[in-house]
């Protein structure tokens, strides 16, 4: 059988249906609840067949942190995507329940430890039924074959609060913060009762739903147009949103319109609306 090729950080439905039985596929199903909303997905009983249930909540993030969603450790996750069955060749295409949401997060993670044969289902098990390919009912405690998936890039992709105090004022790095306008705004509450309203000094707003479109990713030109009406040219850019989630969408949004230098503040707004000496912005 042929080397399987990824067509790129988004493959469509239609794509991954026609190669659905390719050896070195691995489907990883990413989904997590949206924080935002109490409805539970309809087909959350359902899966893509022959899916794994790739665990961002449990075993793809640090369970030592106080914060949700905060990187695992280049060892866990190496450790965790072997018993998934993961391995060093395989071609990974990643989803979720709600179209666009969780997935990129799952995609970063690879991308970002060095992982670049990975790419999101753009709108995800809600694009799959409305095609009406097949599923099969979501199986749990599955065992698979180990995997010899290893870690090729350790270096640096998140940043911390400390680093957002000492860069939200440099020129050239701009923070674009992915939650709703009313949200960035202080003007509807978060989520987490906890955390107070507002946002990062000089950040700027992109909600992550801008990019996309009936959940699904915008195509490229219209990325690029959105991206183009902000002032971010040979900048650092810096993503955040809620808890590490979103912020991932409008980097994968990014990184489709040919930016780089790309980097997530994995605290967000969990961590900075909670804390007590930084400066906050209405």
């Amino acid at each position: 059988m042929e080397t399987l090729q990824l067509p790129g950080l988004l493959v469509s439905v239609e794509w991954l249906h026609k190669h659905l039985d390719h050896p070195d596929l691995i489907i990883l199903d990413a989904s997590i609840k949206k924080v935002t909303s109490s409805k539970e997905s309809l087909a959350q009983d359902l899966q893509i067949p022959g899916a794994r249930f790739f665990d961002i909540k449990k075993s793809f993030s640090d369970q030592a942190s106080h914060l949700p969603n905060m990187l695992p450790s280049a060892e866990v996750f190496e450790k965790n995507c072997q018993e998934l069955g993961i391995n060093a060749n395989s071609k990974i295409i990643i989803y979720d329940t709600i179209g666009i949401y969780s997935s990129p997060r799952a995609w970063w993670m690879f991308s970002r430890m060095g992982h670049t044969n990975v790419a999101v289902l753009n709108g995800g098990l809600p694009e799959w039924n409305k095609k009406q390919l097949p599923t099969e009912n979501k199986t749990t405690n599955n065992v698979f074959n180990l995997g010899n998936f290893e870690i090729n890039d350790r270096s640096k992709c998140t940043v911390n609060a400390k680093e957002i105090l000492s860069e939200m004022n440099d020129p050239k790095t701009l923070i674009l913060d992915a939650r709703s306008s009313g949200r960035y705004l202080g003007i509807e509450p978060e989520p987490r009762s906890d955390l107070k309203g507002g946002h990062i000094p000089n950040s700027l707003n992109l909600p992550y739903t801008k990019v996309l479109e009936q959940d699904k990713m915008l195509p490229v030109e219209q990325l690029k147009n959105i991206f183009d009406g902000f002032d971010i040219a040979n900048k650092k850019l810096i993503f955040s949103c809620g808890s590490g989630i979103t912020a991932c969408i409008i980097l994968l949004a990014a990184q489709l319109a040919g930016y780089t230098n790309l980097w997530i503040y994995d605290g967000s707004w969990t961590e900075w609306g909670q804390l007590t000496d930084v400066p906050i912005e209405f």
